[in-house]
């Protein structure tokens, strides 16, 4: 199976970045890794804190058909060496922002105009969506491609995404570099579920606002240098640019959404 490239962690990308060696190991279908070190990725909310990156783990397994990827669960379609693709369940990752967020008093209105008295405001909280869908990734000379397409099946946004990404990587021995960019299309229901304001939310403080479909641009470099056959360094540098009916809302402060990780990669 091609390497799936896991969409919404930066630091799962790390541990991926080190798995290409100059020496290939024995195959196995379990994926062990575990990475320490330190990253940040910014919160495009208002009164948000960053979401920081010290230590996690890559937990992945791979069967004849099905598979199990860092919490996504996947079916084989059709597999060989240039192409795989795959039905693919995941949970969506735009709900991580909404957990660091931040309940503050204010003294405006979202006119600027004083209130009578402080008013405690908080961001409306979004759940997690369960999303089935189909990955196809291929791989080459010319670099990699994947497309997927995911729709809610946990009747949470009723909507879909549309992604794409191309990357092209270079060895050198122990190093290895590589840079990808792509896009991703959300549409209305998705939008609006996690970066409209309904009547119900809506106050003061926070105007009503509803959010259309639009696409969102990314760019990612990702460098690993292998140091022994179970040790790696990595480092990966993240953007994100939201689309423009998301960046309109009252509840973001900034469109723009970077990431970074550097550190030490142990691979099982």
């Amino acid at each position: 199976m091609l390497r799936r490239l896991a969409l919404p962690a930066l630091l799962l990308l790390a541990l991926d970045a080190t798995i290409c060696q100059a020496e290939e190991l024995v195959e196995s279908r379990w994926r062990l890794g575990a990475a320490i070190g330190y990253g940040v990725r910014s919160n495009p909310l208002i009164q948000s804190d960053d979401i920081p990156i010290i230590v996690d783990v890559d937990i992945a397994w791979f069967g004849d058909r099905w598979f199990f990827d860092n919490g996504d669960l996947g079916f084989t379609i059709s597999d060989n060496d240039s192409m795989t693709a795959s039905l693919v369940t995941r949970v969506n990752s735009d709900r991580v922002f909404f957990g660091n967020t931040d309940t503050r008093f204010v003294a405006f209105d979202a006119a600027g105009m004083p209130l009578g008295e402080m008013v405690e405001f908080e961001i409306p909280d979004r759940d997690y969506a369960v999303e089935l869908g189909v990955e196809v990734m291929t791989d080459g000379s010319l670099g990699t491609l994947q497309f997927s397409a995911y729709h809610d099946v946990s009747g949470t946004h009723k909507g879909y995404e549309l992604y794409a990404d191309y990357g092209y990587g270079w060895r050198k021995q122990r190093l290895y570099i590589e840079p990808s960019a792509g896009a991703s299309y959300k549409s209305a229901n998705l939008n609006n579920y996690y970066w409209g304001v309904t009547e119900d939310e809506a106050g003061p403080v926070l105007l009503p606002y509803e959010a259309g479909a639009g696409f969102n641009w990314h760019a990612r470099l990702m460098v690993g240098y292998q140091l022994s056959r179970q040790w790696g360094l990595s480092l990966v540098a993240e953007y994100d640019r939201m689309n423009d009916e998301a960046a309109a809302s009252p509840i973001v402060d900034e469109r723009n959404v970077l990431g970074y990780f550097a550190g030490a990669v142990y691979r099982f």
